[in-house]
C-alpha cells in the first residue's frame, strides 16, 4: 500500500507534536491541514511543509486525498468530527480524552455556572454516549479510530508490558501520574471547554495505561480480560491552600480541579491509584509504577535520566528547549534528547499508520477510549458523593 495520507485538524500545541512524528514516520505524511482560523492552518502548513490546507474540517474529509484524520482539537469538538469522518470514509485518530461532557445536552444559553454544576452521574452518562457513538459510528463505517493514548507506545512502557508478560506477573497495585506547572491551553481551566481538570486532562494517562495492563494480563492468564469494578476518588483546587505565599503554579482556575485522584478496584481485586495535578514544579512527570506478584517495575517516561545538565545560570544555554514544563536550564536539569521518542508520541503515529496500511490491531483503540471516559466520570462521581461507585 502507499503512503498513509494524514489530514490534520487544528493547528495548536498538539498539532505541532504530531506534525514532527508524522514526519518521520514510515510510510505516513501529513497532506493537508485544517483549522478553526484559516491563517493558523497556512501558517502551519508553511512550518511542515504540508501540501494542502483547506477552508474548513468537513472540506478536509470529503479529499479524496486524506486516509487518516488526526484531531487535534479541543475535547467539545471530538464526537461531531468523528462522526463527520467517518461518514467520509476516513481513519480517525482521537486525541485524549475521547470525550468529555462540555453542557452539551444543555441549550446554547447555559451558564458556565450550570454547566460545571450538573450533576456527575448526568455528565457520566453523556460523556459515555459520547465515546460510545464514537465507537459505533467508526464501526459502522467500516473505518478505524485510534485513540491517542501516547503512553502505550513509550518504550519504557512497551518494555515493561513485554516483561510482565515474561514473567507472568499479576498485578497487585498500580500507581501512575502525569503532573506539572500547568496547562499550555487558557481553555483547560473551565468546565465549559475541557470537561473536567487535571483528572481529566492529566489522569487520563495512567487510567489508560492500567486498563491496558490489566486487560493483557487478564487475556494472557485466563483469556479474558480484567476489567475496572469499582472507583473511589477526590478532586480539589490547591491552589487554594497558597494564599499570600508566593505561587509559581498555574492559577485561574475557574470550576475545573488542578488535582485529582482516583483509585481503581479491577475484578481480580487489584488496585490502581491513578492521579493529574497542576500543581507540580520542575518540569513535566510521566510515572508509573508496577507492584506485581514477583516482580516490580518502575516505568520514568519523563522526566528521565538519559541526559543530565548543569549550568550555574540561565545564561550558559540561553534559549536552548530542555523538556516540556522546564522554565530554564540553570543549575541540574534534565536535557531530554527526544520527549516525541520517549513519550510514545513518535511510536503511536508510527503504530497507526502500520494499522491503516496493514490492518492490524492496536492496543489504543476506541474501546480502549471509551473505558476511560467510564472510569475518570464515574471517579468524579465519586469525587462528587464520597462515595464507592461501581463501573458495573
Amino acid at each position: 500500500m502507499s503512503d498513509v495520507r494524514v489530514g490534520v485538524v487544528g493547528a495548536g500545541f498538539l498539532a505541532e507534536t504530531r506534525a514532527r512524528c508524522w514526519a518521520v514516520a514510515r510510510g505516513a505524511r501529513i497532506e493537508g491541514v485544517a483549522a478553526r482560523r484559516p491563517e493558523r492552518a497556512a501558517q502551519y502548513a508553511g512550518r511542515h511543509d504540508v501540501p494542502r490546507t483547506f477552508e474548513t474540517a468537513e472540506e478536509l474529509f470529503a479529499s479524496p486525498e486524506i486516509d487518516l484524520v488526526d484531531l487535534c482539537v479541543p475535547n467539545l469538538a471530538h464526537r461531531p468530527l468523528t462522526e463527520a469522518a467517518a461518514r467520509a470514509g476516513k481513519h480517525v485518530l482521537c486525541t485524549k480524552p475521547m470525550a468529555a461532557y462540555v453542557g452539551q445536552d444543555l441549550d446554547d444559553e447555559a451558564t458556565d455556572a450550570e454547566i460545571a454544576g450538573r450533576d456527575r452521574r448526568d455528565m457520566w452518562r453523556v460523556a459515555e454516549a459520547d465515546a460510545r457513538a464514537m465507537v459505533d459510528a467508526t464501526a459502522e463505517a467500516g473505518v478505524r479510530l485510534f485513540y491517542g493514548e501516547n503512553w502505550l507506545y513509550a518504550p519504557a512502557y512497551v518494555r515493561a508490558r513485554g516483561l510482565l508478560a515474561e514473567g507472568d506477573t499479576a498485578l497487585l497495585e498500580m500507581r501512575g501520574w502525569e503532573c506539572h506547572n500547568g496547562s499550555h491551553s487558557p481553555y483547560s481551566k473551565a468546565w465549559r471547554h475541557a470537561g473536567g481538570g487535571a483528572l481529566l486532562r492529566l489522569g487520563a494517562h495512567p487510567i489508560g495505561a492500567m486498563l491496558d495492563l490489566k486487560r493483557a494480563e487478564g487475556i494472557r492468564r485466563t483469556g479474558t480480560p480484567i476489567r475496572p469494578a469499582a472507583v473511589r476518588a477526590d478532586v480539589a483546587d490547591l491552589t487554594a491552600a497558597a494564599e499570600g505565599a508566593p505561587l509559581r503554579v498555574a492559577t485561574g482556575w475557574q470550576d475545573v480541579e488542578n488535582w485529582g485522584c482516583a483509585i481503581l478496584e479491577f475484578e481480580d481485586g487489584s488496585r490502581g491509584v491513578a492521579y493529574g495535578s497542576d500543581a507540580v514544579l520542575g518540569g513535566m512527570e510521566s510515572k508509573l509504577e508496577l507492584y506485581g506478584s514477583n516482580a516490580h517495575l518502575k516505568v520514568n517516561m519523563s522526566p528521565n535520566d538519559m541526559l543530565r545538565s548543569y549550568a550555574p545560570d540561565g545564561d550558559v544555554f540561553g534559549d536552548a528547549y530542555f523538556m516540556e514544563k522546564v522554565d530554564g536550564g540553570a543549575g541540574w536539569t534534565t536535557a531530554m534528547p527526544n520527549e516525541d521518542w520517549t513519550s510514545g508520541q513518535l511510536s503511536m503515529c508510527q503504530a497507526f499508520a502500520d494499522a491503516v496500511r496493514t490492518g492490524g490491531e492496536t492496543a489504543a483503540d476506541g474501546w480502549l477510549g471509551l473505558e476511560a471516559t467510564r472510569v475518570v466520570y464515574a471517579a468524579y462521581v465519586a469525587a462528587q458523593d464520597g462515595t464507592r461507585v461501581s463501573l458495573s
